[in-house]
């Protein structure tokens, strides 16, 4: 029986994340779809997953892949109809699958027909009260409103043209100028937004993740941005009666969840999200960036427990996304740890090192309570792809960086299912090369090369989430950390039935003197665990820990 069975699925499930650009080609152009999706279902029952979260799949000009949406209600034509995804839905819940779609309520695309009637009536359109249009400053209004940096870098204001052709107000972008951001102050937003989660709430998806979720509401004024001030549009404090709202939309449909990405530092801030009123969970990007080290994975470990204790809320674990670079190359660097900030190119990587601390983070985040999410990918110990030629980049954060961050690219090349060279069967035989070029050496990280190899990432993701489903100590509940060495993490779960060891030090450690190993990330050395490896082990009682323990890490 599932964790997600035991108490709220949300609460303890293992979620997978599919960028539909990137997971299946059905129709043969290059680009993945739904009807690539339908096809591979059946790796994803085999993974033994509890939920599918898909990225926006909605018609879009794709200025910023797809998070530009035109239309909350339909499907981009290059991913297949709303027909397709309601047999996707349906043939998910028949493997047991759960269904998660992804919602953008910060901003809309500028093909959204709201804006462009916006722009169309010129500056007395009553639908420019459903943006930030604003006139500029300076004596002819030639300055931006606010000086304000956007979350891609750059400016957050552009210039209008009246429809007579003078220069008109500016409009307010938080992301790229082709997604200009709504007003949340206005009724009839967020009439629309509740109205759009029943619309898929009623086709039967399960969870919506909500993104950007504590950017919706501005300070009015528009203030400066200035240190030790509220900032006047992160986390501000109206933003949780809008959430509100959802959490009585989605109390009107049994077992439905909201999932907010929330990337505060705050960790009271961000457990306010989480309250009982609110979203059911948001995303723990503090793990997510954690550096491969003991103490500060420790200390994310019990921050992030102890923040959501609170307000009753899962945990979640996560060690990659569509947004950062995947862990695979991160942990093989010299820094593991993720910022944006940070990002550059030509750092160099271990990716041997990367992998195997990679397989060890693998047992590590899917033994904590909470709920687990796997990237596309993840489970196949796919790397960054750092060479992408310049010109078939197209993420928007390489350009409006100045070309000094690499971008998203990298983490959303298309996946390899099988055979020895691109495409590795991403699309049907004769169809156009994928949209981003895949490295030829990913031969050996196929679906299908690793499928039965006992010893690879695939298979010990199997194992692993399996062996989780079947183990009432596991997904939601306690954790009790036992005695460790320096560098080591030791843990309990279920009243000590189970027990998680992850060496993280240099040298090996002995291991426990009784349990039985379930599973092991590496091979182990003659009753020692080497560094960078991980064991879950049976217990018939609580542990001592590793021996020669002389305290927690």
């Amino acid at each position: 029986m599932s964790t997600a069975d035991r108490s709220p699925w949300w609460r303890g499930a293992v979620i997978y994340q599919v960028y539909p650009r990137s997971f299946a080609d059905g129709n043969g152009d290059g680009i993945g779809d739904i009807a690539g999706i339908r096809s591979r279902l059946n790796h994803l029952s085999a993974l033994g997953i509890d939920a599918i979260w898909f990225s926006p799949w909605y018609p879009s000009p794709m200025a910023d892949a797809g998070y530009d949406v035109s239309d909350y209600r339909d499907i981009d034509p290059v991913f297949g109809t709303l027909a397709d995804a309601e047999a996707l839905i349906a043939e998910a819940h028949e493997l047991g699958i759960r269904t998660i779609v992804d919602v953008v309520p910060n901003h809309c695309s500028d093909a959204h027909p709201w804006f462009q009637a916006a722009l169309a009536g010129g500056p007395d359109a009553p639908e420019r009260d459903l943006f930030w249009f604003r006139p500029g400053r300076g004596p002819n209004g030639d300055e931006r409103p606010t000086d304000w940096i956007g979350e891609f870098g750059g400016p957050t204001w552009t210039r209008t043209t009246n429809p007579d052709g003078t220069p008109g107000d500016w409009y307010l972008h938080l992301f790229a100028p082709q997604q200009p951001d709504l007003n949340w102050d206005h009724p009839r937003v967020r009439e629309e937004f509740e109205d759009i989660l029943r619309f898929w709430f009623d086709r039967g998806v399960d969870g919506i993740r909500i993104d950007s979720a504590g950017l919706l509401v501005k300070d009015a004024t528009l203030p400066e941005v200035q240190p030790d001030q509220p900032h006047p549009f992160h986390d501000l404090d109206g933003v949780h009666d809008i959430y509100r709202g959802w959490r009585r939309v989605a109390d009107e449909y049994a077992d439905r969840a909201l999932i907010g990405e929330v990337w505060l530092p705050d960790r009271q801030r961000f457990a306010n999200y989480l309250r009982p009123d609110e979203l059911h969970a948001a995303f723990n990007f503090d793990f997510l960036g954690c550096a491969w080290d003991a103490a500060a994975l420790r200390e994310s470990i019990d921050g992030t427990l102890s923040a959501h204790a609170p307000v009753n809320a899962p945990a979640t674990w996560v060690l990659s996304n569509h947004d950062v670079t995947r862990h695979v190359t991160r942990y093989g660097r010299a820094d593991t740890r993720f910022s944006f900030a940070a990002k550059r190119e030509g750092i160099p990587t271990d990716l041997e090192l990367g992998t195997r601390r990679a397989r060890a983070a693998a047992l590590l985040s899917l033994s904590l309570p909470g709920a687990a999410y796997v990237y596309q990918g993840e489970e196949l110990g796919l790397y960054e792809v750092e060479d992408i030629p310049y010109a078939m980049r197209q993420d928007p954060m390489w350009e409006r960086s100045g070309r000094i961050d690499p971008g998203r690219d990298g983490c959303r090349v298309p996946l390899p299912w099988a055979g020895d060279e691109p495409p590795f069967e991403f699309s049907p035989t004769g169809a156009a090369a994928p949209w981003l070029p895949q490295p030829a050496d990913w031969k050996d990280r196929t679906a299908s090369a690793q499928t039965g190899d006992s010893a690879s990432m695939l298979e010990l993701y199997r194992a692993a989430i399996q062996a989780r489903r079947a183990d009432p100590a596991l997904g939601d509940g306690e954790l009790t950390w036992l005695p460790a060495p320096d560098g080591v993490l030791a843990f309990s779960r279920g009243g000590g039935g189970f027990t998680c060891l992850v060496n993280l030090s240099a040298a090996p450690v002995p291991m426990p003197a009784q349990g039985e190993l379930l599973l092991a990330s590496g091979p182990l050395d003659d009753g020692l665990l080497p560094s960078d490896t991980a064991v879950w082990l049976r217990t018939a009682e609580v542990t001592d820990g590793p021996r020669g323990a002389d305290g927690p890490a």
